[in-house]
């Protein structure tokens, strides 16, 4: 079970609503998010209600204000929602694929891909299916820039679920005790 404290002033102060499941509405319950502490789990956080937006991972810690999140490559400056990851101890397994609805060139993965230029000669990456545990992708190799969190499941195109201006070229597992 993850637990999650957002806070509306920097520095842990103002108000703070306790979270420890998903949330699509952060801003029902606090005007805006200054820090964060995340007592247990693993969280993404995201610029817009219903988990829309840009992303950003969270793990336990301490968030003391948005700069110090930013300085960490969060790419944006106000949260709206949360999405906790389930633990997960099992194995990793998905596959990507150069094109939407599965088509062009296909790799499988089980381990982390820091570039997949430079290890598939793969210039892009337009859906995936996730067999196996929780991911993250990033958009530049050498897992920078934004990232998307990708949990089991068939993710036919990339750009229908709107990232249609961005290129995935690094994926990531998720294997914090989340």
């Amino acid at each position: 079970m993850g637990k999650i404290i957002f806070y509306e002033d920097r520095n842990f102060q103002g108000r703070s609503y306790d979270c420890m499941s998903d949330c699509s509405d952060i801003s029902s319950y606090l005007s805006r998010v200054g820090s964060i502490r995340v007592d247990s789990g693993c969280f993404m956080v995201y610029e817009r209600n219903s988990f829309m937006g840009n992303q950003f991972f969270l793990r336990r810690g301490e968030y003391h204000d948005m700069q110090c999140m930013m300085s960490m490559g969060m790419m944006f400056d106000t949260i709206r929602s949360c999405r906790m990851i389930p633990s997960y101890r099992g194995s990793y397994r998905m596959r990507i694929y150069e094109r939407d609805n599965f088509g062009g060139q296909m790799y499988e993965l089980m381990d982390d891909c820091d570039n997949i230029m430079e290890r598939f000669r793969m210039s892009d990456c337009q859906s995936c299916h996730v067999m196996d545990g929780h991911w993250l992708m990033f958009e530049q190799a050498h897992y920078r820039g934004r990232m998307v969190y990708f949990r089991p499941g068939e993710y036919k195109s990339f750009r229908d679920m709107g990232y249609s201006n961005m290129r995935f070229m690094s994926m990531r597992r998720i294997t914090d005790m989340c």
